[in-house]
Order: structure tokens, then sequence, then C-alpha cells
């Protein structure tokens, strides 16, 4: 249902519309209306009913639609057919052209007043920030399209809430990122609202920032509900972005062929949809996971795969993420001062407002390059660097691996009390397996 001004501007709107088209009020009233009638509706002192406002809008020569609203006939589907448009672009990788495409869509509908679609531009534009790695601005375009459908059901509101989410993810804040997609969760369940689409989207992000704070627990449940909801799901590539997350927790309950089976579902998806970027970060979790498998030469070729891709599309935070996941590979490989010198080139990329879980990586890695070269002050020094990193962002899975790296060094350098400290930390964070210390999980879905 058309959404109509009011009496007062549809009233303007006739009288411009008629003294345009040279006609009296009788002329434009005849057969149906009388002149007083036109008379007291273009002075807006009463409200046309649709029937009346179709036979004016016959007699203007123009659509109901654009009488009854100031818009243009089908403005709404074409700016629509833009968006479209405009995700494709996004999807095979011209984030630049496709900034612009939305930021043109988003003062259309600005001026038009068409806040659904102001809030898919600005969604839009917070996907393009987040590939370019512009994490606040991101998340300063995903509160922006929030608010634009405040009034819209929660199922609307969750692709912005979740580019939200992953914006604090990709920044560190594991533990909000977490927050705001449980709250989503819970509220949805514990309401009934039951939308495949929103659940299957939220509980695929989730796993993530679940793995890093080594709630390991939760993010095989979260796995189990998206793997149960996927077959309800209209949307082919958010099924293909929750076979690209569940084969993480699949790859750490030691199911390695099944994460790779998952992948190559994901893959086969992203290929037949023409999506680059989905594509090139299943080639980075097919990297990752040959790794885990040992399988080093074909996890070097698939890593080598997802940098290349998206450094042909400018993402460079995420190519600085693949080249840190790279560069371990190199060092297993035998080729440490490859993988150091690739580890310096992108460390000015990454840091604890941009991908702190990637940069604590990296310097654990230099340390452990370090320490193979008995250089120990390097060493501890990137290793002292990332402990910070993984504290600020709360990476529990990854601290106490990190604490028993830097145990070991200050035991082999004779600070037995600074080596018992660390393991004391690293113990610390294994201390509550499969939480996230924001208390109960959220609802369960009625599947």
């Amino acid at each position: 249902m058309v959404k109509r001004d009011d009496p007062g501007t549809i009233g303007r709107r006739v009288q411009q519309l008629r003294h345009e088209r040279g006609l009296t009020q009788r002329q434009l009233a005849e057969p149906a209306y009388t002149p007083a009638y036109i008379s007291t509706l273009e002075a807006g002192r009463v409200r046309p009913s649709d029937d009346a406002l179709k036979h004016l809008a016959a007699r203007l020569g123009v659509a109901y639609e654009e009488l009854a609203t100031g818009r243009p006939a089908h403005l709404a589907t074409d700016l629509r057919l833009r968006l479209i448009e405009a995700q494709r672009t996004l999807a095979t990788g011209e984030t630049e052209r496709a900034a612009a495409q939305y930021t043109r869509l988003l003062a259309e509908a600005a001026e038009h007043e068409l806040p659904e679609v102001q809030a898919e531009a600005l969604l839009g534009l917070g996907e393009c920030a987040l590939e370019t790695g512009e994490l606040s601005t991101g998340r300063q375009y995903f509160e922006r399209s929030e608010r634009a459908l405040a009034d819209a059901p929660l199922p609307a509101r969750v692709p912005a809430l979740r580019g939200r989410a992953v914006s604090h993810y990709l920044a560190g804040e594991l533990r909000y990122a977490v927050y705001l997609l449980e709250s989503a969760l819970d509220e949805l369940n514990r309401g009934g609202l039951h939308d495949p689409d929103a659940l299957l989207l939220l509980y695929a992000s989730v796993i993530g920032p679940y793995m890093d704070m080594g709630a390991h627990a939760r993010a095989a449940q979260a796995a189990e509900f998206a793997l149960a909801l996927a077959p309800q799901a209209g949307d082919p590539a958010l099924v293909a972005r929750m076979h690209r997350s569940v084969a993480r927790t699949l790859l750490a309950e030691g199911r390695i062929a099944e994460a790779d089976a998952s992948l190559a579902k994901a893959a086969e998806l992203y290929r037949r949809l023409r999506l680059r970027t989905e594509l090139a970060n299943c080639h980075w979790m097919r990297g990752y996971v040959c790794a885990q498998n040992g399988e080093l030469a074909r996890a070097e070729d698939e890593l080598r795969a997802a940098r290349d891709m998206l450094t042909a599309k400018r993402a460079v935070l995420y190519t600085s993420q693949v080249a840190v996941e790279l560069a371990d590979v190199l060092h297993r490989r035998g080729r440490s001062q490859e993988a150091a010198a690739l580890l310096h080139d992108v460390l000015g990329d990454l840091s604890p407002e941009r991908g702190a879980v990637h940069a604590a990586a990296a310097h654990r890695l230099l340390g452990i390059i370090a320490e193979d070269a008995h250089d120990t002050e390097t060493a501890e020094e990137h290793y002292v660097r990332a402990l910070s990193l993984l504290e600020r962002a709360g990476a529990a899975g990854d601290l106490a691996d990190l604490c028993r790296l830097l145990g070991d060094l200050f035991r082999r350098t004779g600070r037995v009390e600074a080596a018992l400290d660390a393991y004391r930390t690293g113990l610390g964070h294994r201390t509550a397996p499969g939480t996230t210390t924001l208390g109960p999980a959220p609802a369960q879905p009625l599947l």
C-alpha cells in the first residue's frame, strides 16, 4: 500500500499540475466531481479517496503514485533494481564503483523519503567500508541503517546489526561483537520471530568470534543450529557463508574431511553466484584447513590464490590477514626469512583497532622465528606485543598458547618466577572453556 502525503501537500500538487496543463477546476472535476470539491481539495481541507486520486491522475496525465506521493512512477522499483546491481558490483570486487552506486542511491532515497531503500544503501556502504578496512566508517553506516529501520521488526534490522558486530569483531572487540549477536539471537528466538535467513546470518557470524575467544562449545552449537536452518533459508549466498563458518568448528573438532567438504560446497555456490570476495575467503579457509592437516604445499597455493584475489579488490585488511597465515605456512616449509619479510610488510596495515587477532599472530610468529635464530630479546618483545593485543581483544583461544611460548622462553633464559607467572596466566585462560563469560547462551531456535 502506497503511503500518501498529507492533504495539504496533495492539494498543492494537484493545483500545480492543473495550472501546468492549463485546466480549469471544472475541466479537472468532470464528469465525476464538482468544481467546489476540487477547490476544497486544492486548499487541503479534504482528504481525497483513492478513487478521487485515480480520477485526478488520469485527467492530469500522471501515475496515481506520483500524485499521491510526489515520486515519479516506478521510482521504488527502479531504485531496488539499482540496489541489486550495486550488490553485484561489490560482490565481483569493484568496491569503489559499488560505493559510488550506493552513494547515489542513498541521495535519491533520502530525497524521496524511502527509508527502506536508504537502509539498504547504507548497509551496502557499510559493507564497502569493511572491504577496504575502514572499520569506524563502516560501523557508522551500519548504525545509520539500523536507525533508518527503527520502526521495522528485528529480522529486517539483522543485516545492519550483524555488520556492526563484524566491524567490532575485526577491530578486536570480540566480547562486544558476541554480545550484539547473542542479544539479537535471544530476542529472535524468545520472541518467536522465526526468520530462517536472519537466524542463519547471526549464527554463521557468531562462530568466528566464539572460536577466537576459545568458546568452542558455543561455536559448535551455533554451527549445529546453522546447519539445521540452512534448508529453510532462501539466500544461497547466505548458505555458502554458513558452510564456510561451520568449517571452522569441524576443523576444531578434528573433522578435517568434513571441513573440506563444507568449504567445497561453499566454493561451488560462490562460483555459481560469481561472488569474488566470498570465493577469495573460501580459498583462505581452505588454505587454513590444509595447513592444519599438514598439506603445506596445497595450503600455500590456496592462500596465495586468496591473497591475489583480495589484493586485486584492494581489500587491504583482509589481504593482510591472509598474508599472516601464508607467512605461517612459509615458515613451516622452512622459508622463515621470506615469512618474516612478509610479516613486517603487513604489520603496518594491522593494529589493535584493525585486525588485532591477526596482528597478534604476526608478532607471535615473528617471536618464534627470532627464537629459532637465538635472538631471545627480539622474541620476547614480539611475544609481549602479541600478549597485549590478545588480552585487549579477549581472544582466550590463542592466549593460553602464547603464555606457554613466553613461559618456555623465560624458563630457558633462567627466569623461573617469570615463567611460572606466564604459565599461571595461560592456565587462567583455559579455566572456562566453552563460555563467553557473558552469561547463559541465547535461547535456542524452533527448528
